[in-house]
Formats: C-alpha cells, sequence, structure tokens
C-alpha cells in the first residue's frame, strides 16, 4: 500500500513538472521550426522491401513518406550503411544484405536516391545514417568480437580514411540535408591494444580512444563543409552521457562545447520519468546544460519501449506497461524547454504499427500534437 502511495506522489509531481513547463516556460518553438525526426532502420528493410521488385519497393518507399508526412514528421533519420555496405549504388561498399538476397548483389534501385526525391518532394528532409565500425565480412582492419560481429578497428588510418571517403561519396553524389552516425564507436575494449602499444608512453588509454574518435568526427564534419557547407552532420549517443566516455570512447562534451565537429546532438534519451538511474527529466536537463555552443539540442525518444518492461530501469521497470502518455509527455516538455529545437523517435515501425493498446494510444497522441 505504501508503495502505491509513493507511485502515485511521483505521478502527481511529474504532471506538476510538465504543466510548470507548459505553462510557465513558454518556448516559441512554431510547427514550421520543430525538428520532427523519425529513424528508419535497416529492420524496416528486411520488413517492407523482402523479396520485392523495383516497383514494388517505390511503392513502400511512397508508402512510407506518406505515413511520415501524415504524422506530421519534417525529416527521416535513413540508415543508409548499416554494415560497412550501402542500400545506394557505392563504388566503396557493396550492396546490402538488408535490401538484396545476398551481399553485392546488384540493387533493384538506388534506394537512397529515391527516398530523397520522394521526401523532398514532401517537404521532408533527409539525413544519411551510417554506422563507421561495424561490418559483416572482409578481414583486412578488422577485428572479431564474440558474440557481437566482425568491426573495424578504429585506430585504424585506413579504416579512418575508409570512412571519410564514404562520407563524401554521399554527399558528393546525393542532395542529403544531413549526415547522420548513432552511438556505435568503440565495441570494445581491446579492439585497438596492439595500435595503442605505439603511443602508451605518451598517452593514457582512454585519452588515446577519445582522440581517435574526435579525429574520426572533425574530419567528417571538415569533409562535408567543403563539399556541401549546407549538408549538416550530427550524432546520437547514448544518453547516459558516462557512458559515453566509460564504454563508447565518444567525447560529447568536446563535440557540443567546440566548434567544428557536429551541427547537432541526438541524445538518445531512451528513459521513462521513473528511470531509477536517468529519470528522463534529469537526464534531459543534463544534455542542456553540457552545451556551451550553438550546437542543436534534438533529443531521440524510445517509442519503442511503450508498452513494454524496461529491464534496466530497476524499480521504475513498469512504467511503460503502466502508463500510456510517457512520449507525448515527454513531447510536450521539450516543446516548451528553452534551447531544444525538436525531438525523434525510434523508430518507423513503432509509429505506424503496433500489438499493444498503449503504442496505439500514443500514436494517435503524437499526430495529433504534431497537426496541432
Amino acid at each position: 500500500m505504501k508503495k502505491k502511495i509513493v507511485h502515485i506522489c511521483l505521478i502527481a509531481v511529474i504532471m506538476v513538472i510538465t504543466a510548470f513547463f507548459i505553462h510557465y516556460n513558454k518556448v516559441d518553438i512554431t510547427k514550421e521550426k520543430e525538428e520532427r525526426g523519425i529513424f528508419i532502420s535497416y529492420i524496416e528493410y528486411t520488413k517492407y522491401f523482402d523479396n520485392k521488385n523495383k516497383d514494388e519497393i517505390k511503392l513502400e518507399i511512397k508508402n512510407m513518406i506518406s505515413n511520415i508526412k501524415e504524422y506530421g514528421f519534417n525529416f527521416i533519420i535513413l540508415q543508409v550503411r548499416p554494415f560497412s555496405d550501402a542500400i545506394y549504388y557505392s563504388n566503396i561498399f557493396p550492396s546490402s544484405w538488408t535490401v538484396v538476397s545476398e551481399e553485392g548483389k546488384e540493387l533493384p534501385l538506388d534506394i537512397l536516391d529515391y527516398f530523397i526525391k520522394v521526401a523532398h518532394q514532401n517537404d521532408i528532409k533527409l539525413h544519411a545514417w551510417i554506422n563507421p565500425y561495424r561490418i559483416s565480412n572482409d578481414t583486412n582492419h578488422v577485428k572479431v568480437i564474440e558474440d557481437k560481429g566482425i568491426y573495424y578497428n578504429p585506430a585504424s588510418k585506413k579504416v579512418e580514411d575508409l570512412i571519410i571517403s564514404g562520407v563524401e561519396e554521399i554527399v558528393t553524389n546525393y542532395d542529403v540535408d544531413g549526415i547522420h552516425m548513432d552511438d556505435y564507436f568503440y565495441p570494445n575494449d581491446t579492439i585497438d591494444l596492439e595500435n595503442y602499444e605505439e603511443f602508451k608512453n605518451t598517452i593514457s588509454l582512454t585519452d588515446y580512444r577519445l582522440s581517435n574518435t574526435n579525429h574520426l568526427i572533425k574530419s567528417i564534419y571538415q569533409k562535408i563543409k567543403k563539399i556541401k557547407p549546407q549538408v549538416l552532420f550530427g550524432i546520437s549517443p547514448d544518453g547516459n552521457i558516462e557512458n559515453n566516455y566509460n564504454n563508447h570512447y565518444a567525447d560529447v562534451k568536446t563535440w557540443v562545447q567546440k566548434e567544428g565537429y557536429i551541427d547537432y546532438i541526438m541524445p538518445q534519451i531512451y528513459y521513462g520519468f521513473f528511470n531509477e538511474s536517468k529519470p528522463f527529466i534529469q537526464t534531459l536537463n543534463e544534455w542542456k546544460n553540457l552545451i556551451k555552443t550553438d550546437i542543436k539540442l534534438i533529443p531521440a525518444l524510445a517509442l519503442y519501449k511503450v508498452g513494454t518492461i524496461d529491464e534496466y530501469a530497476m524499480s521504475g521497470k513498469n512504467e511503460w506497461l503502466e502508463h500510456n502518455n510517457i512520449i507525448s509527455n515527454q513531447i510536450k516538455i521539450l516543446r516548451n524547454k528553452n534551447k531544444i529545437y525538436g525531438y525523434s523517435l525510434f523508430r518507423y515501425d513503432y509509429l505506424i504499427n503496433g500489438d499493444n493498446e498503449f503504442l496505439k494510444l500514443e500514436q494517435k497522441s503524437i499526430k495529433k500534437l504534431n497537426n496541432r
């Protein structure tokens, strides 16, 4: 009984906080200015494009963009290189097994190009999302990590050159509005130890890894701006700031506090209000307070968690099972907090499908909020 009373009190606190943001911290973010993004991953390709011909895939893409527009979103984060492969015509990477039956087989069409054309026809921007280190084959300059897969070595100069060349190819050949990376940086703690031997007397292992990642990010930014200054570069790191340093060696503080690294940051704030270690509002404020430049903060939200158990939330693990308005309340808070430029949702399939009632209710609320 005592636990139930505490829970009710917490709900009341969240409602008061939400009301405070909405009524007393009003921010002038108009419908035109707000960034409303949706992730489309390779999982969608395997579901919607599997065993389909060119015309059928085109129809699926049109349907996807029509749904995205109907729900009021204005930019897509499209996974164009899931596994060091490509859903576009590339001279560097093989075609992706996520859209063809076998890696390297001829693509039925240039999927990125068609996505861009249809998106722009509907006034929707498109950011090309790449995974820099995760691959599926080829053992040159790579590391096999048990239970995770095969990865490029982040300490290899040849790997860095390859990744930058891949970005150059996309920005040069396609009318993308941005290049996007998520939190797939250092895959484990042993991948670069051989490379580090040469530097161990001059720099700590942590600083060495942070330096490798920073050099890649800065080089990508410079390459993009040299080719097309209007194309944005953004990253969607782990929502837990400490994890970025302890696990991914992603120097998010430098990226948002110094010029020349990124244009926007999209932390994966995939937490509910009752998450025991990283409650949503506290985590959001941590990111907001971290930014000291004009970098735009556009948080990513966990639509995929609606109606599920969140084991990592500890005492708050059942929150997503008990409340049907977590995402919609988070959107309201973001809209009424200073220095936040919008939000994104992970991912598309959860926006239009769903096998639980809470998700269906959230879908309706999101559509209403975006088309107000």
